[in-house]
């Protein structure tokens, strides 16, 4: 009798502590569901139309995840100081992740300091040199989307001759997204690059080969800070050197926007063939009345949003973000627009890019 009922109890015992530890799992399971998670949007401005669209997809993203976000950047591009205060704040914050679109080199020791406090960092648009200087990148293949404009304007031309202005972001610092687009749009116009990661040391006169092929002369290299007025002004400069310039190669489409203001002041815009990589409703909207003949189209609403699922899934799940096979980050794709197709070369009309455009 004795055996019996202390046989009943260890199977009492024994039937709480079950319970016990399954209240416990289902406690910590759903502790883990729930676990707070803060992140920095570190963008290069607040006033670019691009970056204000990335800062409203992860918003909007980290509304609908729960996800504490603080949204900050640069006082305009080249600020490497704004973006290292920034990162600071969320290393000292707390935080458990960073998306940013790096400045430049200058910001990669602030980087590292984030991830060797533990927070997990994506760059976004903008792949950071080296590439491992974050955990992951999301960003438009920039090489490509150079590449697709580079092989629109040499198929346009026809064989003619090609006079080429390059309107860059800066001539003082060394940015991915920066040199990838340039020495990509050189590369699909068929003309020789040096240094891959260097803008301006290509031979300034030659035979493009894209499209008929043909000659060129490269009038020269101008920064412009990716902006209207940078635009604007390059564009001048370039003009006097030499009037005759009808390959407009432009970094963003603010800058297109500027190049094509300084083009009709000086009468020059029959002819000229612009370019540019975006694809905003502003942009694409140029695409349609003929100011841009062509543009490479990226999506950081894309980007922002994946950016916060990437982190929001690693801290509560433990999954982390994969790159892209083949590549050395995550490709968040391209689309050439424009409403004067080229042979061989793919592309989207303005309908399309409209439906498709952020801004």
């Amino acid at each position: 009798m004795s055996r019996l009922i202390s046989g009943r109890k260890v199977a009492l015992v024994a039937a709480v502590s079950a319970s016990m530890l399954l209240t416990a799992g289902v406690a910590t399971s759903s502790h883990a569901a729930t676990k707070s998670v803060a992140v920095s949007l570190i963008t290069k401005d607040s006033t670019n139309p691009f970056f204000v669209a990335m800062q409203g997809g992860a918003k909007a993203a980290a509304a609908k995840l729960g996800v504490k976000i603080t949204i900050a950047s640069g006082k305009a591009e080249g600020d490497d100081a704004g973006q290292i205060a920034a990162i600071e704040a969320a290393i000292a914050g707390k935080q458990q992740g960073i998306l940013i679109t790096p400045m430049s080199t200058g910001v990669n020791d602030a980087i590292k300091k984030a991830r060797a406090a533990g927070l997990f960092v994506i760059a976004l648009d903008t792949p950071p040199d080296p590439a491992n200087t974050v955990d992951i990148t999301f960003a438009t293949d920039n090489r490509v989307a150079g590449n697709l404009i580079g092989k629109w304007a040499a198929a346009k031309l026809n064989g003619k001759a090609a006079v080429i202005a390059l309107l860059d972001i800066f001539n003082d610092k060394v940015v991915s997204v920066d040199y990838n687009r340039d020495q990509g749009f050189l590369e699909g116009m068929g003309i020789p690059v040096n240094n891959g990661k260097l803008n301006g040391d290509e031979v300034k006169t030659g035979k493009y080969t894209g499209g008929k092929g043909g000659s060129y002369t490269i009038v020269g290299n101008e920064a412009t800070g990716a902006n209207e007025e940078g635009g604007r002004t390059g564009m001048e400069h370039l003009l006097a050197k030499n009037p005759k310039i009808n390959v407009v190669y432009t970094i963003n489409e603010p800058t297109a926007a500027g190049a094509y203001a300084a083009l009709k002041a000086a009468g020059k815009t029959k002819g000229v063939l612009v370019v540019s990589v975006d694809g905003g409703k502003a942009g694409v909207q140029n695409v349609a009345s003929g100011v841009i003949g062509a543009t490479s189209q990226q999506y950081p609403l894309k980007m922002a949003s994946l950016g916060v699922q990437a982190i929001f899934d690693l801290i509560t799940k433990g999954t982390k973000p994969k790159v892209t096979p083949g590549l050395d980050f995550y490709n968040t794709g391209v689309t050439l627009i424009t409403n004067s197709l080229a042979a061989g070369v793919p592309s989207r009309n303005t309908a399309y890019g409209l439906a498709n455009a952020w801004g």
